[in-house]
């Protein structure tokens, strides 16, 4: 028996997210430290911990005497890393390569005294660890390249990112999550479509039409979704890649201490409080893109979060002797997501309205990678007079449905199933690029057929 076959479950053998989640980061390591290929895949479901991967894989190089290169594709997720690595180990020299602007880097950084910033690499020469986005990266010389690097959010880079900076390393681990957003380009790349060194495909994807040969690994368990979640997610967005919630049915609970008020705001609360899921159905509409009665709705049921007492209860960790107590939800625990800025503009209105403030309101974009006790999300398609790329897009509803640890409550208004069908995917598919599966209507399909079972229709 395989370590792998280990870790399935079976008759008196049930599934062990832990020695799973374990068993392969041990494979990833190996490969990563005594492989001989040129560069380690990992794809990584939300919230399997693979920033925390990142962070290991770079301390385990440093020790072994190997320093490296860290890529990341933002300063937000560049000082995250660093602060990661400074929390796990003080005294390991990290450099922090930064942009000549003011206010680059997260102020935080200068009081770590292992930690060294310097918008030149040759600053930070001698450094175990040195830390920065691509974009820096590619505009930086070496005398001799980095025996090893690690590229982090590795499927939202572009290839023609990697290739700026792939002859600063000879090996690396690219780490990512393909079912998130596909990189951004504010140019149409139609011309290039099929072809090998299409600048618009992702590093992942032009990285293993060159080299098939690479091994691939995968996370296998979602610490963040719980297990309401962890079925539909993986069902919907990774069919190929499938992954498990860390947690069981019952192992995370949230409460509310006041009683509803029989609105269909209080009422999809307490079915996702239940269920994990709530589907609070407006009337079918043709609206504007920021639809004001969806809009108040949406910060009517982010009011009523807090205003009923939430509470949220996780799981017991190995080593608790007692059940974990249960936490207010607070502002800081909620995130609102859209696929405009405009709807998010016209969301945080609506909550100051109401006296709401500390709650992350803000794009799938902007909230790609991180993650809140409890989420509510405007529906991309809801009251749209039809079904563009944009809201089709697989990697938009994947992240709006992937950010919370308790529950996800999404308005909406009726007749997205018919419009749907109204507009079938209509992409044209072109020799030589591998087809997206599952394409964004059949994840739309999949995911309002789940929330289906937890809907609660309301006229404001």
């Amino acid at each position: 028996m395989t370590a792998a076959q280990a870790h399935r479950p079976g008759p008196g053998r049930p599934f062990d997210p832990a020695a799973a989640a374990a068993a392969a980061t041990d494979r990833i390591l190996h490969d990563t430290l005594h492989g001989t290929l040129r560069g380690v895949v990992v794809d990584s479901p939300p919230g399997a911990g693979k920033s925390t991967l990142v962070v290991r894989a770079a301390r385990e190089l440093a020790a072994a005497g190997r320093p490296l290169m860290v890529v990341a594709q933002t300063n937000a997720q560049v000082d995250d890393l660093v602060l990661r690595l400074a929390g796990k180990d003080p005294q390991l020299p990290v450099g922090r390569l930064h942009s000549s602007e003011p206010g680059s880097f997260d102020p935080a950084l200068s009081a770590l005294p292992s930690v060294r910033t310097s918008a030149k690499a040759a600053d930070l020469a001698g450094m175990d660890i040195v830390v920065s986005t691509a974009a820096k990266w590619a505009y930086t010389k070496v005398d001799e390249p980095w025996r090893h690097a690690i590229v982090d959010e590795a499927y939202q880079m572009r290839s023609d990112a990697l290739l700026s900076v792939a002859g600063l390393f000879e090996r690396a681990l690219f780490v990512g999550d393909p079912g998130q957003l596909d990189p951004f380009s504010v140019v149409g790349a139609e011309q290039w479509a099929g072809l090998a060194y299409d600048p618009s495909s992702s590093a992942v994807a032009t990285l293993l039409a060159h080299n098939p040969g690479l091994p691939q690994h995968r996370l296998p368990v979602s610490w963040r979704l719980p297990a309401s979640a962890a079925p539909l997610v993986s069902r919907a967005f990774y069919p190929y890649t499938p992954f498990r919630s860390g947690t069981g049915h019952g192992d995370r609970r949230l409460a509310f201490g006041v009683p509803g008020d029989g609105s269909g705001v209080d009422r999809v609360l307490d079915e996702a409080a239940e269920s994990g899921w709530g589907l609070l159905e407006l009337p079918a509409r043709r609206t504007p893109r920021t639809d004001p009665e969806a809009v108040r709705t949406v910060a009517r049921v982010v009011r009523r979060l807090l205003d009923r007492g939430g509470a949220t209860t996780g799981e017991a960790g190995p080593d608790a002797a007692e059940a974990p107590a249960p936490a207010p939800l607070t502002a800081g625990g909620i995130a609102v997501g859209t696929a405009h800025r405009d709807q998010a503009a016209a969301v945080r209105a609506a909550l100051a309205e109401l006296g709401v403030t500390g709650v992350a309101v803000d794009t799938a974009n902007r909230l790609q990678g991180r993650e809140f006790e409890v989420t509510v999300v405007l529906h991309p398609l809801s009251g749209r007079p039809d079904a563009t790329a944009f809201h089709l897009e697989t990697g938009r509803l994947c992240v709006l449905a992937s950010r919370h640890r308790h529950a996800c409550i999404v308005v909406c208004r009726a007749g997205v199933a018919d419009l749907l069908d109204e507009h079938p995917s209509t992409e044209p598919v072109r020799l030589g690029v591998a087809v997206k599966f599952p394409d964004g209507w059949e994840a739309h399909h999949a995911v309002l057929a789940h929330l289906a079972e937890h809907r609660v229709a309301w006229r404001p």
